[in-house]
């Protein structure tokens, strides 16, 4: 199934703005925004924060453990595009960034919870342009529990997978296979294969990108014109 020309029901997949010398009510967005021309020097158009942008990924699934942070580059799912049809941002442009734990204090059960979300750096556009971005993905807090001796066919499935996660799922399950991957993040730290022979499963954090790490943006972002 090509998810990237899905429709998301929660979201369109194009941002048209209308754009004019000052603001205005944009004509689809995903959250209430506005957009402006800069008219400096040079001309600039202003995709506001709290806008969302729609990702994409090479592959249907990014599984990482609690904790571990693993660099990750997105690519943007569909043209956004001003209200006149300008390509502010083509569809396809990387989105360079990292997943990132976070931890979720809960002192009612004095319980120290953790999520993952997907934070951007910048943005590299097909012509090679590189811009600095600023925005970051909800944060995912449901995990998947793995246990020794599971069959991770169907997890593994069409899967990227974050070092430590693979050094777990390895280990816990025997999968072999596993080592052949190539997980992303870099090699696992050697204290963690003595602490997993000592437990009987671990929880995973499945990410579906296309569901989950859609992007928001954190601050203004001008798109020089």
């Amino acid at each position: 199934m090509n998810r990237i020309m899905r429709w998301k029901s929660s979201t369109a997949a194009l941002i048209a703005i209308a754009v004019t010398t000052a603001t205005v009510t944009p004509l689809f967005t995903f959250t209430p925004a506005q957009a402006q021309f800069n008219l400096n020097q040079s001309r600039s158009t202003t995709i506001p924060s709290n806008v969302t942008l729609p990702v994409t990924y090479e592959k249907e699934k990014v599984i990482v453990q609690p904790g571990e942070t693993a660099p990750l580059t997105l690519r943007i799912a569909n043209d956004i595009i001003d209200g006149n049809r300008n390509i502010l941002i083509p569809r396809g442009s990387e989105v360079i960034g990292e997943l990132q734990p976070v931890r979720l204090d809960s002192r009612q059960n004095n319980n120290n919870r953790q999520g993952v979300r997907f934070v951007a750096r910048e943005l590299v556009f097909p012509s090679g342009r590189r811009q600095q971005i600023f925005a970051n993905s909800r944060t995912i807090t449901e995990t998947q529990r793995i246990s020794k001796g599971t069959s991770t066919g169907q997890i593994l499935t069409d899967a990227a997978i974050g070092a430590g996660a693979a050094t777990a799922i390895s280990l816990l399950t025997g999968n072999k296979k596993i080592e052949t991957l190539e997980p992303i993040g870099g090699a696992a730290a050697g204290a963690l294969a003595s602490v997993l022979l000592r437990r009987n499963s671990v929880d995973m954090f499945v990410l579906r990108p296309e569901d989950d790490l859609d992007i928001t943006l954190q601050s203004n972002l001008i798109i020089p014109r």
